[in-house]
């Protein structure tokens, strides 16, 4: 079948907005990134040649989406305003980007303001009343960074008495570099990837987030997965999903979690694990149990006995005569 150009699109007349310099960046590395994953086969393109570089050429991207090839050249370089929303979607249509990966084109470009640097907020009283009132699933609650911000007894169970401090009070760092949590992870690499994909949207919604970027640096830092992922520009964002563990007290298990996001202007996540199936439940109880029985309790003396009493009052009476 004979292959018609599409005409181009206009480019945007008139000044445009300038975004930041790194966001601009950013957009160049996301656009060259999903284009080079993608064939000409995917996009019902005629694979004619072969290429020196995989992905998609600019010119074709530019054809897809029906804008001049100068203008698209200059957008990757970072030497263009803000797109318009019509262009950014034909631009996502072009490259076949997900939903996730829509939105974030569209934060990235500037079509959409990020959100600014927040501190932490407090974790409200009724969100921690709703953690306790669900004693046998693991829950807790994390910010747009990962931290842990609170958590009921059923995720310490689950995830360990250290769950929500110290090496522990990141789920993300968590997840990459603390081996004891990523053993017990037998779908590691799909829940990490889905991980590093939550943290590049978090990222692009608040650029200037100073805890954001330190946890970033330090799982690129310290993890050659995370470092390769995220340089690949993946953006997945998952709000459910089944995951198999391997609990060492417990042994094999399959839950399933719901990632459910709070109005809170601290951009905060309640995620809640949820037994897949009868075998999962029995371990989540037992866990509870085996959590309940080996805790450290208080010191108890024991009770005296009658005999020992009585012996004890002889005594006394013996040392007063």
């Amino acid at each position: 079948m004979e292959h018609r150009p599409i005409p181009s699109r206009p480019a945007p007349r008139g000044p445009a907005p300038r975004r930041p310099a790194p966001q601009r960046a950013e957009l160049g590395q996301f656009l060259r990134a999903v284009r080079a994953r993608l064939g000409p086969q995917d996009v019902g393109l005629p694979d004619t040649d072969r290429r020196r570089t995989p992905g998609l050429r600019r010119q074709e991207v530019a054809q897809l989406a029906a804008v001049s090839i100068d203008w698209y050249i200059r957008l990757e370089q970072g030497r263009v305003g803000t797109p318009g929303a019509a262009v950014l979607d034909a631009l996502a249509e072009a490259l076949r980007l997900s939903p996730a990966e829509r939105r974030h084109l569209h934060v990235i470009a500037g079509s959409r303001s990020p959100v600014g640097a927040e501190a932490s907020l407090p974790v409200a009283d009724s969100m921690r009343v709703l953690l306790d009132g669900m004693p046998l699933l693991p829950a807790y609650l994390t910010d747009f960074r990962f931290d842990v911000l609170a958590h009921n007894a059923a995720a310490t169970a689950l995830f360990g008495e250290e769950f929500g401090t110290g090496e522990a009070a990141n789920s993300a760092r968590m997840l990459f570099l603390v081996e004891r949590v990523r053993a017990m992870q037998l779908d590691w690499t799909r829940v990490a990837r889905e991980t590093v994909g939550h943290l590049r949207a978090n990222q692009a919604r608040h650029p200037g987030d100073p805890r954001l970027r330190q946890v970033i640096d330090e799982l690129r830092s310290e993890s050659a997965e995370f470092s390769t992922w995220w340089d690949d520009h993946t953006v997945r964002q998952r709000a459910h999903g089944t995951k198999r563990l391997h609990h060492p007290v417990v042994g094999p298990l399959t839950v399933r979690y719901d990632m459910l996001a709070t109005l809170q202007d601290g951009d905060q996540c309640l995620t809640v694990v949820t037994p897949a199936d009868p075998t999962a439940e029995h371990a989540l109880r037992d866990l509870l149990v085996h959590r309940a029985t080996s805790l450290p309790r208080p010191d108890v003396r024991p009770l005296a006995s009658r005999t020992s009493t009585a012996d004890a009052a002889t005594d006394r009476q013996h040392a007063r005569s």
